[in-house]
């Protein structure tokens, strides 16, 4: 029997690397049901994010990925268009699952909940997965080729 019933997690899912593996691992080992709240192009935009891949292949490459490293899992993506998208509103939601880096909120997510009168979640830190040189694994930093998905730095010639 799982943790949680329900959790809910959240990305942009640019280039999905060993960091987001690890968060969806997490999200998977605790509940029997998650939520992905997938960033739109326009709130991707609106955080200043040049996104390599447009939402359609984001959804796309993280369902294969899910099926693939996650087989027999329930889970449901939804478009985010704000910070939170349903685990504002989902009453049922008991957890958030944020990495080091996005640990602050849940604070500010259980305080749009309490304006709702919907119970607080459990806020689940997932530590920031460090490539080979002891920086974080980042999509920005594969993007800039310093490391791969893995966080092996990437070799210059």
């Amino acid at each position: 029997m799982s943790e949680f019933s329900l959790v809910a997690m959240g990305g942009t899912f640019d280039i999905i690397h060993k960091g987001h593996l690890t968060l969806l691992s997490k999200a998977f080992s605790i509940s029997s049901k998650v939520i992905i709240g997938l960033t739109s192009d326009e709130l991707a935009e609106k955080r200043g994010k040049k996104t390599l891949n447009k939402y359609s292949k984001r959804f796309k490459t993280l369902v294969r990925t899910i099926n693939t490293n996650f087989p027999n899992h329930l889970y449901q993506i939804s478009k985010l268009d704000n910070d939170f998208g349903p685990a504002v509103l989902e009453e049922n939601v008991e957890a958030l699952i944020v990495s080091d880096e996005t640990g602050n909120q849940g604070a500010i997510l259980n305080q749009l909940r309490a304006e709702k009168n919907l119970s607080p979640v459990k806020v689940v830190i997932v530590p920031m997965v460090l490539a080979q040189d002891g920086n974080r694994i980042s999509t920005s930093r594969i993007k800039n080729s310093e490391i791969d998905e893995e966080g092996n730095l990437s070799s210059i010639d």
